[in-house]
């Protein structure tokens, strides 16, 4: 009776450091699991219980969790994963479907850094509109690299997909972005037609 209430006891004194342990170093990055929900479902009700669902998987599996390696990449794998499997399994699009999205290159007198630095520097509501138009896959992307600032390695991680695979919807998805930008761009003089006019 005595080793089994010390055992107990232990569990609880373990219990009470894992909690200890999970509120220092996971919920600080709750406000980021939640908004990189919000912009890759788009419904606050429906970010709020897959942040929810998150954060109780986390909880669960955080002897999982390696100290010393990235947190909030950690957390947002989980945080992909509960939306794939809870909300988005029959809403996904075939890649080559994808392809056909993305309009020619020659549109673009832009690299893809120039892209990323006039997409930087729009107007917040413009931004939120246009990755909201984007497919799952290319906001996912967006969401997770430029926005959440994981390593190209972290978000393939994340997105159960190669680094090639991450890099080419980036690139697409940041294309995307910059057409449905289109007049601001132009006014910013970061689009330039065929033949060098704006």
């Amino acid at each position: 009776m005595q080793r089994d209430f010390h055992r107990w006891l232990l569990s609880c004194d373990s219990m009470r450091d894992a909690r200890e342990r999970f509120t220092e170093t996971a919920l600080p990055f709750m406000r980021n699991v939640y908004g990189a929900a919000l912009r890759m479902c788009g419904k606050p009700e429906v970010a709020e219980d897959i942040t929810q669902e998150t954060m109780l998987r986390a909880f669960r599996t955080f002897e999982n969790f390696q100290p010393g390696t990235n947190c909030k990449a950690w957390l947002l794998t989980i945080m992909r994963s509960v939306l794939v499997n809870l909300y988005h399994h029959d809403r996904r699009r075939p890649e080559a479907e994808l392809d056909a999205l993305v309009p020619d290159a020659e549109v673009f007198a832009t690299s893809d850094e120039q892209i990323t630095a006039f997409i930087d520097r729009a107007p917040t509501p413009e931004i939120e509109a246009a990755l909201a138009g984007l497919p799952d896959d290319f906001r996912a992307a967006v969401v997770l690299v430029d926005i959440e600032e994981l390593s190209y390695e972290e978000a393939a991680h994340a997105l159960g997909c190669p680094v090639g695979t991450v890099r080419s919807r980036l690139s697409r998805a940041r294309r995307l972005l910059f057409q449905a930008l289109e007049v601001h761009a132009r006014r910013a003089g970061y689009v330039v037609k065929p033949g060098g006019r704006s």
